[in-house]
């Protein structure tokens, strides 16, 4: 029987990360029943989707670190998750560089097919210089890795609108290249990016369906969604916005409280001080220094994507008013991440979903 929350098209929408890599998603020696093994993944997805979320989004890593001894690759493990599921759609991220549009639309859009259009993508500009340097990538500053980013999204667009397709850019070239079958989704599969700069805010507005913010206080977030959002409607488009967010839901707030304490207090501290050397620097390399974590603390880098600031943290009920808050601002999809994934996805499903799309109707119905 399913167990999915009525929505409308307005609903938020929900998603999760896809621990294709093992270690979890916090830099901690708590313990952490996940597992990285496809197995539990397909499980996984099965749990989500009877549920009611939305999207998985699997992670893309090409060398160890921080905890990520072992990484699946991100496309055929999306597939195989796929394969699992009937509604799910799964968002690859892919990184520019290591991969050429032209795999990635083919790999994409053969995907697409045989799963009914439940294929996305996630184009990651790039962070880490050590792993371009270990896999023997060019590593680009900053904003041209987002210039490259651009002309990757715009190639892919066009590859999977037009036949006869040809560009001529910095990075790209092709000359009247047909790709057929095309993806199944019209006008192509959704394609979201992430991003604090202003770079990553520049480009997002103008060619990403979605940006994703990394975790922040509700103050930080809407400063985020209303700029991307005011330089998206300056180009004549929208775009929908993404919150990352950990969530901790127990039945009393001293509960979840206490388990997030207890993830800061096992905290591999070693790999979390590597991790925010490198990632610090990628942010403040940005010539704005205001680049994805940039401003975060040690507390904050236990989770990868600064998930313990947008504080889903505590109680059902008082989760769920502060994902209501966050969609007042603005926000379209909060991508979730847990310590025991299979058994919080479904403890999220049953707890805090329900009580959301409950507060969303009583909005709908007082507008």
């Amino acid at each position: 029987m399913s167990q999915i929350s009525k929505q409308t098209d307005n609903s938020l929408k929900f998603a999760y990360w896809v621990p294709n890599v093992s270690g979890g998603l916090v830099i901690s020696k708590i313990e952490q029943r996940t597992s990285w093994s496809i197995e539990y993944n397909k499980k996984l997805a099965q749990i989500a989707e009877q549920y009611g979320f939305d999207y998985a989004l699997s992670q893309i890593r090409f060398t160890a670190g921080y905890g990520a001894e072992y990484q699946h690759e991100p496309v055929a493990f999306s597939h195989s998750i796929l394969e699992a599921t009937e509604k799910l759609k799964v968002i690859i991220a892919i990184l520019p560089g290591p991969w050429k549009p032209v795999t990635v639309a083919k790999q994409l859009a053969t995907i697409d097919q045989l799963t009914n259009g439940r294929v996305a993508i996630n184009i990651v500009s790039g962070w880490f210089k050590g792993e371009f340097n270990a896999i023997g990538e060019h590593w680009l500053e900053h904003d041209e890795r987002y210039n490259r980013s651009e002309e990757f999204i715009k190639v892919l667009k066009g590859i999977w609108t037009e036949d006869n397709f040809s560009f001529h850019g910095n990075f790209y070239q092709f000359n009247n290249y047909t790709l057929k079958p095309k993806p199944l989704q019209t006008p192509h599969p959704e394609i979201f990016q992430g991003g604090t700069s202003r770079a990553a805010r520049d480009m997002g507005s103008k060619v990403s369906d979605w940006y994703f913010a990394n975790g922040n206080t509700i103050e930080g977030i809407k400063a985020q969604v209303d700029d991307v959002r005011s330089k998206a409607a300056a180009e004549g488009r929208t775009i929908k916005i993404g919150v990352n967010a950990f969530v901790i839901a127990r039945a009393s707030e001293e509960e979840a409280k206490a388990v997030l304490q207890e993830i800061v207090e096992k905290a591999d501290i070693e790999a979390v001080q590597a991790f925010g050397h490198a990632a610090k620097q990628a942010g403040q390399a940005s010539p704005e220094g205001e680049g994805n974590w940039a401003k975060s603390t040690l507390e904050d880098l236990v989770q990868y994507n600064d998930g313990f600031k947008t504080n889903l943290i505590g109680t059902p009920e008082q989760i769920a008013d502060r994902i209501i808050a966050l969609k007042n601002i603005g926000v379209d999809l909060i991508l979730t991440a847990y310590l025991h994934f299979q058994e919080e996805v479904a403890y999220f499903g049953k707890h805090v979903l329900p009580l959301v799309r409950e507060r969303e109707n009583k909005l709908s119905s007082n507008n």
